[in-house]
């Protein structure tokens, strides 16, 4: 009897300890779903899991600004529920991370801002409210490029974010810490914004999938805002079924009053279920159109890998029986599009106004633009200091700002045009045409996100290869491809993403980082400016 009770008690402790742990590396919803349903896990024991991997591998990356303080109570209250046979949701215990521009009623809302440390919004932004509601818990918020201003991934409050690939270089941005933290698993995806790339780089520079959306499909209310015209939300994921829930949700606010875009989405994408069309479907009959300017063919080490990638997938596209039509148009050349319309300086000041101004922010924060840049508590690298200048000055009232945005109808049309002519179900091209910079560099250079940004198109980034090997980059430096289509098209985009995921099994987890710390040759991460040096890690670990 007694050693029948040994073994009974064995077996409890095994139980518990099973229970109480879990395998987060590369996790899915589908796979946290089956351990917690099927009573592997438990959802602290999961989210338990992750933190843990925060813990050890953030102060690596230096991806997370804060942690939720509720998460593991959050977690307890699934459990108690699952025991209840409540235990429903899309989201039910997914822990997830949201770029530090979401508004959160339970955490401050800052942009990687020291001057915007103590903001704290009294609600969540519509989209935070739908991911509650499919039961997700928020894990924390993640670094980002200071006010999503640039693409390095470096803010005054959060310091430098890391790529987990290559500890020299920058994760892409502006949603770098979302980048950096799904590609090094602390939660199963995230979410970003895009006003010019920064879901898509981060995507490409990390092997990751995100979604930019149609404009107007995804309420943009209660998130840091740059440019009425150009702002977009989305999810960045490891695996295209993971991306396709979490749009699903984001979609699911629907029209917002109180972002008046969304008035644009058609009855025909009301609730829609975006994996339902993940399967089926054939790339054999599929017209691609190959941006030829959106390539830098200057030969270098930085574009070389890119060029040979990009010509590996359109070699598989058309292994796969898909035709790809090069696309020469003058029009599409990224630098010139963005030089000749980008909107954000003429409507980035009066947006953070009415952002900073909402009787719904609390805490300690400035009330507009110009008092925050007053204020000496942030951040601006060189290449920013005549953007914020212009802003400060420049309004939607300026004279040049109509004709511009004519320009954008024009350039839309010639879009729905070069699809037309050339029957084609959707356009691809390298996310940048250039490996994603060093940390240090000035910018990050050589990106083709204006396009979609201007148009509003739809564009889902998928991982498309590597880089040679390097000392710095053992797996080489993840390089991602764009898919562009017509309005209204994530499913269809998607099911392309799912079927190219299939014949490029590219993903491969960031061993690197892992090995770094398990080595204990970690490194200090060089900063852009001395004005970040002392900055203290904003990330409180042990707050749980």
């Amino acid at each position: 009897m007694q050693v029948l009770g040994l073994l009974l008690g064995l077996q409890a402790s095994i139980a518990r300890a099973q229970l109480d742990s879990y395998d987060v590396r590369e996790a899915t919803i589908e796979g946290v779903h089956n351990a917690l349903y099927g009573g592997l896990a438990s959802c602290r024991g999961i989210v338990e899991s992750f933190i843990t991997r925060i813990d050890t591998y953030n102060p690596t990356l230096n991806a997370i600004i804060t942690l939720n303080p509720n998460a593991l109570s959050l977690a307890d209250e699934k459990d108690f529920a699952l025991a209840a046979g409540n235990g429903t949701g899309a989201l039910f215990c997914i822990p997830i991370l949201l770029k530090d521009n979401y508004d959160t009623k339970d955490m401050n809302t800052t942009g990687g801002c020291l001057d915007l440390a103590g903001s704290q919004p009294s609600i969540d932004a519509p989209v935070v409210s739908a991911f509650k509601n499919a039961g997700a818990i928020i894990l924390g918020k993640t670094n980002l490029h200071e006010l999503a201003l640039e693409g390095l991934s470096v803010s005054s409050l959060g310091g430098q974010t890391v790529n987990p690939y290559d500890h020299t270089r920058t994760p892409g941005g502006s949603s770098g810490g979302t980048g950096a933290a799904i590609a090094a698993s602390f939660a199963v995806f995230g979410t970003g914004t895009d006003t010019v790339n920064s879901l898509r780089s981060p995507a490409s520079a990390n092997s990751l999938f995100s979604v930019r959306p149609t404009r107007g499909l995804i309420s943009r209310t209660g998130i840091m805002p740059i440019s009425y015209t150009q702002d977009a939300v989305g999810p960045i994921a490891r695996n295209v079924n993971d991306l396709a829930v979490a749009l699903t949700i984001m979609a699911s606010v629907g029209y917002d009053p109180d972002d008046n875009v969304t008035a644009l989405i058609p009855s025909s994408s009301v609730g829609q279920d975006y994996s339902a069309r993940l399967y089926g479907g054939a790339l054999q009959g599929m017209r691609f159109g190959l941006m030829e300017g959106f390539f830098n063919r200057t030969a270098s080490n930085e574009t070389i890998p890119v060029n040979k990638i990009l010509d590996d997938m359109v070699n598989a596209l058309t292994t796969a029986g898909a035709t790809v039509v090069p696309i020469n148009e003058s029009i599409y050349k990224s630098s010139a599009i963005s030089s000749a319309f980008d909107v954000q300086r003429f409507e980035y000041r009066q947006e953070m106004d009415t952002y900073l101004s909402r009787p719904s922010l609390y805490g300690v924060h400035p009330s507009n633009l110009a008092e925050l840049y007053s204020s000496g508590k942030f951040l601006v690298i060189p290449s920013e200091y005549s953007y914020v200048n212009t802003a400060l000055v420049s309004s939607t009232n300026n004279v040049t700002y109509a004709p511009v945005k004519l320009g954008i109808q024009n350039l839309t049309t010639a879009v729905e045009s070069t699809f037309r002519t050339n029957a084609l179900d959707a356009l691809i091209y390298p996310e940048q045409a250039n490996l994603v910079v060093k940390i240090g560099s000035a910018s990050q250079s050589g990106r083709n996100g204006i396009l979609a940004a201007l148009i509003g198109f739809p564009v889902v980034t998928v991982p498309a290869g590597f880089s040679p090997g390097s000392a710095n980059a053992p797996l080489g430096v993840p390089i991602g491809m764009e898919i562009l289509g017509m309005p209204w098209t994530e499913s269809k985009l998607l099911n392309i993403a799912k079927m190219i995921a299939e014949v490029k099994r590219v993903r491969k987890r960031p061993l690197s980082t892992e090995k770094a710390v398990e080595a204990q040759s970690l490194q200090a991460v060089p900063v852009i400016t001395p004005d970040t040096a002392n900055v203290p890690k904003a990330y409180p670990v042990g707050v749980l």
